[in-house]
């Protein structure tokens, strides 16, 4: 199996290197791929060295899998260029999520709809990963007709240079900003560029995709993303409207037998899922799970997941095993 990681020397990217390593994936041949200023680095998978490569010579080498996280325009541009050269590519950028010909995938959600015929599969936005999750099952069982949405962003959902700024803020070094505002001490409403609409295009990620992940327009979804400074992973307060209604000890259940998540909820000893420990773990962490006494048939919860993760590497190299499970590449 020849898996090319393109963006090998990013942050997703190195995580995405680490996953692979851990979950003992199928690689025969590992092409770390990165842009022109990174090609001849050197990298390490599982204990060996490897050189960095430009796009093109990867396209050339024809691997079975290219794992992309590049930035859009990367894999506006490169993507369709493997698909052609016979690989299948996971694309882990906003480029081709809302293609109607291509699938968003959650594997534990929809990865049944994949065939052979799909060489271009689109990784959904971190805070809808997690997001969805815990609604899958919960609109299987009881159907949602509306979700409100606020999430809480580590900064490394930015990447590098957002964390440098952090670091730098703490002790006090004037440097390079990733955000217009400070973020130590600070709480950012603004996670991506603002719309016509008002909102961002992190909150509309969340309205768009959740609604193509579930297969079903009807969910009325409203998001407000708030960057924080926490390098863990993303938090997220979510009030869902359910068309009929629950038992909340079932709600618990549904989700705790939901694999990938785990349900921390335990207000006696003060047991609820945050981004300290959810850092460095693949399970999305589900608490605060309590009824809406103000709207009939619904439920606040806490949804936090470490986004580089499950957000991210970790679901990408999922689509992966399962499109070698399932025969379909190779």
């Amino acid at each position: 199996m020849k898996v090319a990681v393109v963006g090998a020397t990013g942050m997703v990217g190195e995580v995405m290197l680490q996953v692979l390593a851990e979950r003992r994936f199928p690689v025969t041949e590992l092409l770390p791929v990165a842009s022109e200023r990174s090609v001849g680095k050197e990298i390490t998978f599982e204990g060996k060295p490897y050189k960095v490569i430009g796009l093109a010579d990867a396209v050339a080498t024809k691997p079975d899998i290219a794992l992309f996280s590049a930035g859009g325009a990367t894999s506006l541009e490169w993507a369709p260029k493997f698909a052609a050269a016979g690989t299948t590519v996971v694309d882990n950028s906003s480029a081709w999520r809302m293609d109607a010909d291509k699938k968003l995938v959650v594997p534990e959600i929809n990865a049944d709809a994949l065939t052979t015929e799909d060489k271009i599969i689109a990784n959904p936005n971190c805070s809808t990963i997690q997001m969805v999750m815990a609604l899958a099952p919960l609109h299987e069982k009881y159907g949602i007709e509306r979700v409100v949405v606020s999430t809480y962003q580590s900064i490394t959902g930015t990447g590098v240079k957002a964390v440098r700024q952090l670091e730098n803020e703490y002790q006090g070094i004037q440097g390079e900003m990733a955000y217009p505002y400070p973020i130590h001490r600070n709480a950012l409403p603004h996670c991506d560029v603002f719309e016509d609409n008002g909102y961002t295009k992190e909150e509309m990620k969340l309205v768009r995709e959740t609604r193509k992940i579930l297969r079903d327009d009807s969910i009325a979804v409203t998001a407000t993303a708030i960057r924080i400074p926490v390098v863990g992973g993303h938090s997220e307060s979510v009030n869902l409207q359910l068309k009929n209604d629950f038992d909340l000890e079932d709600i618990r259940k549904i989700l705790n037998d939901t694999p990938g998540v785990t349900v921390q909820d335990n207000t006696d000893t003060n047991t609820y899922p945050m981004p300290l420990y959810a850092h460095g773990k693949d399970d999305v962490f589900v608490g605060r799970i309590r009824r809406d006494f103000s709207q009939p048939n619904s439920l606040n919860m806490w949804i936090v997941a470490d986004n580089l993760r499950k957000g991210a590497a970790t679901n990408t190299v999922q689509i992966a095993e399962y499109l070698v499970a399932n025969k379909l590449v190779g």
